[in-house]
Parts: C-alpha cells; sequence; structure tokens
C-alpha cells in the first residue's frame, strides 16, 4: 500500500529531505522519487541514548537525528499522493508499520518508549501539525504560544506554563504554519509575514514570521473548547450569578442590541456564543468575522469571513464590505465577530433598521469607554458627523453592555450588565442592572467577590420583555437579586475561556 518499497530500497538513504520540506515533498510523485541517487552501502548501527529528563520536555540532538533519517527513508517508501486520500486512522496504521520497519532494517536501537514517541512523532509530522498535536488534544489549554522553534507557552486555568514541545527547528515550524492557513486559502511568507487563520474546530490562529519576528516564526492559538460552554456553566464557573444568567437568557431572547466589552483575552467570543443560545430556532442569522470562530447552534445560519489582498494588493474584502452585503440578505440578526473599524457605523446602522437583537464584540475597559470606542471607531471611517450625532446614534441603537475581565487570578468574569439609557446633553447615560464586586482574596490568592444586583426594578427593556412575554421572569430574577444575600464563588478555581 503507499507504494511500499522492498527491504534493499528501504536501505538505500534516498535525497536529503527535512521534515520541514513535508508540504514540498506531498507533491512529489512515485517517478520523481525513483529518480533519487541512491548509496548503496549499508547502514551503520545507529544507537539512540536515552534521553535526560528536562522540565520543557527538550529532545537529544540524537533523538532529532535519527527522526530525519528514518523520515526521510519514510518519504521514499510511500506514495504521498495516494496516502493523501486514505483515512487518517488508517494512514497512521500504515505509516506505523512502514517507519516500524524502516527501523528494524537501520539496526535503530531504542526503547519502547523512545520509539512510540518517535512513531507518534512521525504520523504527526506526516498527517498533522507536527509537535503541536498533543497540545491541540488536550481541552484543558486556553492558549498555545510558539515563540520560535525552542521556546512554547501554554496557558492553563488562567496560568501562563511553559510547554513541553519544541521544533527541530524554525524552518519545521514555519513549514507547519504554512500548512494551517493554506486550508483557510490563505499564505504566509516573507512577502505577507502577518496572517491570521483558523483551524477546522473554529480555533483562532495567528501568525508572524521573519523578518518581523527576529527570533523565529511566533504561532498564536485560542483553542476553542471541544464541548460548547453555556450561560448554566458560566454560573457554575462564578463568571455570572444565577440572577445575571437569567438577565442574560432574557436579554437575548427579547432581542436586545448587545454589545460585549472586553480586554484581549477576557471571553469576549465565549460569552457572545453563550448568548446566541437564547436565539431562536426559527431566525435567520448573519455572522461576519475575520476568522470564523463563533459556533452557533440555530439551523440557519451564514456564516462571512473577510479575504486578505492577494499578492498583487488586490481582492481584498474587508469586514465593513460584509457588513454592508449582509444587510441586503434578509438577515434577522447579524453577528459582528469583533468590531474594530469603521464597519461599527454600520452594524449600528443594521441595529436602527429593524436588525433587533443583532450582536458584537469590542475591546475596552469599561462600558462607558465602549461607548468611546465605538464613536472612535466611526470616525476612524472618515464620516463627517458631528460628535453628538454620533453619540445619538450608539445611544438609539445599542440597549446593552456586558462587560467581561479577567481577573488576575486568571478566572474570567462579567463585571457589568449595563442598560443605554439616552443622553443628558451631550453626554450618554449608562444604568448598571449588575456589578460585581471584589471583597478579598483567599488564602490561594483566588479573588474572593460576588455578583450584585443595583436594585433596579424595572429595567428599560422592561417593555421588550412585556413584547415577548418575559416580564414575569425578568421581574422574579430582579427580585431575586434584589433580596438574596449575593453570590459569593463557589468555584473560584473555574473559569471560561
Amino acid at each position: 500500500m503507499f507504494g511500499k518499497r522492498s527491504e534493499t530500497d528501504l536501505e538505500m538513504k534516498g535525497r536529503a529531505l527535512t521534515p520541514v520540506q513535508l508540504a514540498n515533498a506531498a507533491e512529489l510523485a512515485p517517478e520523481a522519487a525513483s529518480q533519487v541517487p541512491v548509496k548503496t552501502a549499508s547502514e551503520p548501527k545507529v544507537e539512540v541514548e536515552p534521553e535526560t529528563p528536562s522540565d520543557d520536555g527538550a529532545r537529544t540532538a540524537e533523538y532529532y537525528s535519527v527522526k530525519t533519517t528514518v523520515f526521510n527513508a519514510l518519504i521514499d517508501t510511500i506514495d504521498l499522493a495516494q496516502l493523501s486520500q486514505v483515512e487518517k486512522t488508517v494512514a497512521r496504521e500504515e505509516i506505523r508499520d512502514i517507519v516500524t520497519e524502516i527501523l528494524s532494517i537501520k539496526n535503530v536501537i531504542m526503547s519502547i518508549s523512545e520509539q512510540e514517541e518517535l512513531l507518534e512523532d512521525i504520523c504527526n509530522d506526516v498527517l498533522g501539525y507536527g509537535p503541536l498535536e498533543p497540545l491541540l488534544a488536550r481541552d484543558d489549554i486556553a492558549d498555545i504560544m510558539i515563540n520560535g522553534a525552542h521556546t512554547s507557552f501554554i496557558e492553563v486555568d488562567g496560568k501562563m506554563l511553559k510547554a513541553g514541545i519544541q521544533f527541530s527547528d524554525n524552518a519545521q515550524l514555519m513549514n507547519i504554519c504554512q500548512r494551517i492557513v493554506s486550508q483557510v486559502g490563505r499564505r504566509v511568507d516573507e512577502s505577507s509575514p502577518i496572517c491570521d487563520a483558523r483551524l477546522p474546530d473554529g480555533s483562532r490562529v495567528n501568525v508572524i514570521a521573519p523578518p518581523l519576528a527576529i527570533d523565529g516564526p511566533c504561532l498564536t492559538i485560542r483553542k476553542f473548547k471541544k464541548d460548547k460552554l453555556t450561560l448554566a456553566q458560566l454560573e457554575s464557573f462564578g463568571s455570572i450569578s444565577p440572577e445575571g444568567r437569567v438577565i442574560l437568557e432574557i436579554i437575548g431572547k427579547v432581542r436586545c442590541n448587545i454589545v460585549i466589552s472586553g480586554g484581549t483575552g477576557s471571553g469576549k467570543t465565549t460569552l457572545l456564543n453563550c448568548m446566541t443560545a437564547s436565539i431562536e430556532q426559527t431566525e435567520r442569522i448573519v455572522t461576519c468575522e475575520d476568522s470564523a470562530e463563533l459556533q452557533l447552534q440555530q439551523p440557519h445560519v451564514v456564516r462571512l469571513e473577510t479575504r486578505p489582498p492577494n499578492l498583487e494588493g488586490e481582492g481584498e474584502i474587508t469586514m465593513r464590505d460584509l457588513v454592508k452585503n449582509c444587510l441586503r440578505m434578509r438577515p434577522e440578526r447579524i453577528i459582528v465577530g469583533e468590531v474594530r473599524g469603521p464597519e461599527a457605523f454600520d452594524l449600528l446602522q443594521a441595529m436602527n433598521t429593524g436588525h433587533d437583537g443583532s450582536m458584537g464584540t469590542l475591546h475596552s475597559n469599561s462600558p462607558r469607554e465602549a461607548i468611546a470606542r465605538l464613536e472612535s471607531m466611526i470616525m476612524m471611517g472618515g464620516f463627517s458627523l458631528p460628535s453628538k450625532t454620533i453619540r445619538e446614534m450608539i445611544v438609539g441603537s445599542v440597549d446593552i453592555i456586558i462587560q467581561a475581565s479577567r481577573m488576575r487570578d486568571g478566572t474570567r468574569k462579567i463585571t457589568h450588565i449595563t442598560e443605554v439609557i439616552g443622553m443628558e446633553g451631550d453626554v450618554p447615560t449608562l444604568q448598571d442592572l449588575f456589578v460585581y464586586e471584589i471583597k478579598g482574596e483567599d488564602e490561594h490568592g483566588k479573588i474572593r467577590g460576588e455578583h450584585r444586583s443595583t436594585g433596579i426594578a424595572r429595567p428599560k427593556f422592561w417593555e421588550r420583555a412585556q413584547y415577548f412575554n418575559e416580564q414575569h421572569r425578568l421581574a422574579q430574577a430582579l427580585a431575586d437579586a434584589e433580596t438574596g444575600t449575593g453570590f459569593s464563588n463557589r468555584k473560584e478555581e473555574a473559569s471560561f475561556v
């Protein structure tokens, strides 16, 4: 299978193809492989010294030397064109069989554990993302940060830890980066050294390559959990109180226009995913994103994604182009993954023209600052409108601002649920429904606090709740929040990511 050769062919060293050239090797035809000069001398006995355990899991130079030798022989043995057409599990088993045979013929002496590591590494190099595969398989990792071939970090439970992986060199890392971004039709090289992409599961990927990255390619992956989080789970994590969760469910159901605000890594996209669970199954939703991350559960969803310019600098499709176009697609709700620029104007226009229940996220540190950020992004588009007019448009469009924050202990909290009330002169007026108050920290350094109601008995969206027959549930949640003792964090060690 896959053009397996005889033992005599396996003993031939073949061309000096390194693991980092895998993407190019996939294009080789069997005819080209057969024309490679071979070495007739018998292979010397290769021994691998046991690795010395280290904190970062670094492997020895001997290990990588043997891996390169075996990998070169493997590439000369299999037909990659046929391999790409076979199921991944079948291909993995075939590769393991061939590698085991190569190790035997080349007299490589390894322990069972070392051989298993080598087999797994080579399978990952051929079929997956190389050393990244063990990290991508873990569901407890929120972020993977690769700073060149030999330095890598992960975020687990809000804490930064050194990862136990490394790449053979920067060329292998760059090869894997190219493989990731090419899956979504994008590229990263010296002429285009910055790229945003995504993995098949929606995890966000950013690559910045030399010459901009001095110490080698930098790869950052914001991983998505396999099991999609819900508002009920955020409540169990202590990110919001039970009453606050009910309020958020009602806000999503009664078609309030929502802006989710927060800093980098505060959980905005995760919270946006949770909020969309309240949308009715019959509604038509159009999402606009730089990299498609949202994982909506409704059956009628249209997902749109921006496109960078080509080599000639043409063909770019911006977020604003997507938002303007989706207005012609008969959406009932428009969801913008992240508002970063002039598309804020078009989103506000959509919120004002019958697309109630639209949502978006933006970077800011408080609900008040979110208003200012929206104003500045609209002005970035060159709109010659007075500041008061822009603020009136924001106040007339946005109903609710939800503030998410990442605490110093790594947990994520919903710190504000805030209504946009109106204008007093030139100043937008806001009204907090729920806030998170920090009370201190425990003996383990975890922040202690509680979500409390501000005592607002009838919020501005009360009439909207009546229209959707949710006023009784809303009144009960507000009453429970006001008369309760507050919500102390039951699982401070958990966080949503």
